[in-house]
């Protein structure tokens, strides 16, 4: 028997975002998402003094800072662009298909959009993490929350999971088209395509997180099809423990030395353009890579809700809801 199409949903999931660019919803964003264990992994006996007598004093001003630079007049960008890649599904499966948005911290909770789903009697749901590359810190973080939600009911809904899809040839295949489309573009030639992926604890890849792994497959997948030379960088390095090299403001600073005076750079680990993207690399990238001589710089988009990007998605949901609901 299969589902009526009125009882499936999918649940798109990203990390989330503070609800204002201000000090006091920077610490509430950050008190919850740094409290995740599966973010910080250091006993709370230790971890708890530190995020709450140092981090949570003098972090939240200083991002807060960094968010009034790219926040914009509908609110944060990352918000803005996860609600149009929603929405862009829903205009393609009307009423069909049920495509709902969480936040693994801040508002608009997984287990709150999860629960509202299956109050509305979707018994079917697609959980689909829009993270390309697994890690443990993001695809798992948002795994336990669901599994959370789900532990306090006694009738649960049947759950499907978006797995990674870093290698995929729908990612690989609208990653180049995206990418070139932005190149094409320019007024200048890059002489390198910089991938930047978020970084991560070296020790997190010793203990057996994959993400490393899948970052530099996904860009070495990227490299066979593209006519430019890419390199791999990580960057948002946190705290003093040794973080996944190299590191990316490294890697720009020492572009000019090297005769690399024109770059683009993209962070494909990313599906919507956000802080890290926006500010980290397209401002103060910009910054590191001009004060060390380089000529010409360029942060390229994410896939956000381009047609490359919402055809890769749409293409994705469909595959994983095969027997559940009637895509064609």
């Amino acid at each position: 028997m299969t589902a009526r199409p009125n009882d499936v949903a999918v649940l798109l999931t990203n990390l989330g975002t503070p609800d204002a660019p201000e000090p006091s919803a920077v610490r509430r964003y950050l008190a919850e998402f740094l409290s995740d264990p599966r973010v910080v992994e250091i006993s709370p006996k230790i971890w708890k003094p530190v995020l709450y007598g140092v981090v949570l004093r003098t972090r939240p001003a200083k991002s807060a800072r960094a968010y009034r630079e790219i926040w914009t007049d509908e609110g944060s960008p990352l918000m803005v662009i996860s609600k149009r890649q929603a929405e862009s599904l829903r205009n393609r499966y009307g009423d069909s298909l049920c495509v709902g948005l969480a936040m693994r911290y801040g508002d608009a909770s997984i287990g709150y959009a999860l629960s509202k789903l299956i109050d509305h009697g979707f018994n079917r749901i697609l959980v689909a993490p829009l993270y390309p590359q697994y890690c443990a810190a993001t695809t798992a973080s948002a795994m336990d929350a669901v599994t959370a939600e789900l532990k306090a009911m006694r009738a649960q809904p049947a759950i499907r999971t978006l797995p990674p899809y870093f290698d995929d040839p729908l990612y690989i295949g609208a990653l180049k088209a995206n990418l070139e489309r932005q190149i094409a573009a320019l007024d200048f030639a890059p002489e390198r395509l910089l991938l930047s992926f978020h970084g991560m604890p070296e020790r997190t890849r010793t203990l057996g997180d994959p993400y490393y792994d899948q970052c530099k497959a996904t860009a070495a997948l990227l490299e066979k099809q593209f006519n430019l030379p890419i390199d791999v960088a990580f960057q948002s390095r946190f705290g003093r423990a040794r973080w996944l090299q190299p590191a990316t403001d490294m890697v720009l600073a020492s572009y000019p030395s090297q005769g690399v005076k024109r770059i683009a750079i993209a962070a494909p680990g990313f599906s919507a353009d956000c802080l890290e993207t926006l500010e980290e690399l397209g401002i103060r990238g910009r910054e590191a890579f001009l004060k060390a001589g380089g000529t010409h710089f360029i942060r390229l988009d994410c896939l956000n809700d381009s047609d490359e990007g919402m055809a890769m998605l749409d293409a994705l949901v469909r595959r994983e809801l095969a027997g559940w609901w009637p895509s064609s």
